[in-house]
């Protein structure tokens, strides 16, 4: 169904421009002057005496950008438009809302620091929250400051509530990445396939010595062909949708496994050439996983004043699996949250926002 525009008021959205000198130096070489978009409901003037509405923060997911929520949508409504309609349907109270521009040369990141990406935990939390309070005069208040995401984005929010829960009073997360072994694990083998095309000398066929061709790649580090890759990536116009899934996974691994030494700046968590985890290198995948990073931060996770939780269960990323045991380990340590799940897959649900919005902002009046 088309969503019709009406003739409520719409709010308005600005742009801030931020200099981070987080960000400066990046090893990817990435933009650290950034601009990006802020909605105010309607009546917002910085400034202004009386008490501040709450601000959330929209993490976006994997290889998208703040702007992209506030660009218009076909038969959709773009992020600002919900947020209007939402506050004129008197569902959720006002709040501002800031649309952070964490892009990256590998599509984007998972919203922690990184030695082969950037510091984007540090960068949200030292830089662009205090900036946003003092250009906007928003109170400043924890319990008033909240963030949500999709996917990426989720997976971000989550990990914020564990590790900065200082800085945020309440995290939505939106089908956020959760279980490696079911969401990630499964990606890997179509991954190392497609990097398969990269590597010299090229295969030819016959006879394979396995044992010869697989030395030496039982430490994660790249032989080449991700270097390879990722040069043919960033040099091609258009690039299709096994290259960014593929591409996807590298990112992955920059975000996971780190390592200054290693070729590209990380590691694997495969072998490249026989597909097998190597255990020392998933585990370090999986001190990142939230499901293993509940029982750690579990004071941190009750301190939040609101913690949301959905996800289709038809999820092609199948991380509706990974959700639930988020949601069941929640339980056991005593966590209190709201877990949803609904129809759908990992596409095309920002319908869900019409749920977590409103309880985010609920949470943090």
């Amino acid at each position: 169904m088309a969503i019709k525009r009406s003739n409520w008021p719409a709010g308005e959205l600005v742009v801030l421009e931020h200099d981070s000198r987080i960000l400066a130096d990046n090893p990817l070489g990435d933009p650290h002057v950034r601009r990006f978009p802020v909605w105010l409901p309607p009546g917002y003037r910085p400034g202004s005496r009386g008490r501040r509405p709450p601000v959330l923060y929209d993490l976006t997911g994997y290889t998208g950008s703040g702007w992209a929520h506030t660009a218009w949508k076909n038969f959709e409504e773009n992020v600002p438009e919900r947020l209007a309609r939402l506050l004129h349907e008197r569902r959720m109270p006002a709040c501002v809302v800031v649309f952070p521009d964490c892009f990256t040369a590998l599509g984007g990141n998972q919203y922690v620091n990184s030695s082969a990406i950037g510091d984007y935990a540090d960068y949200l939390v030292r830089e662009l929250v205090p900036f946003v309070d003092a250009e906007l005069d928003t109170g400043g208040e924890r319990d008033r400051r909240g963030c949500f995401g999709k996917s990426s984005g989720g997976y971000g929010a989550i990990i914020h509530g564990m590790r900065h829960a200082r800085t945020w009073g309440a995290v939505a997360s939106h089908s956020g990445d959760a279980h490696f072994e079911t969401c990630y694990q499964p990606m890997w083998p179509e991954a190392l396939t497609h990097l398969g095309g990269y590597r010299k000398p090229a295969p030819k066929a016959g006879p394979v010595n396995v044992e010869k061709r697989a030395a030496g790649l039982d430490e994660g580090l790249d032989d080449g062909r991700v270097a390879r890759f990722l040069d043919h990536f960033w040099q091609k116009e258009r690039p299709g949708g096994d290259e960014i899934a593929t591409l996807m996974m590298v990112a992955m691994a920059a975000t996971y496994d780190p390592d200054p030494e290693a070729p590209n700046g990380f590691r694997l968590p495969c072998n490249l050439e026989t597909g097998e985890l190597i255990p020392a290198r998933w585990r370090a995948w999986r001190r990142h996983d939230p499901v293993n990073l509940v029982r750690r931060h579990a004071r941190s996770l009750k301190s939040l004043k609101g913690l949301w939780i959905d996800c289709g269960w038809r999820d092609q990323y199948h991380i509706h699996f990974g959700s639930r045991i988020l949601s069941r380990e929640l339980g056991r340590a005593g966590v209190k949250h709201t877990y949803e799940e609904f129809d759908g897959t990992h596409s095309g649900i920002d319908h869900r926002m019409d749920r977590s919005l409103p309880f985010l902002a609920r949470a943090l009046r």
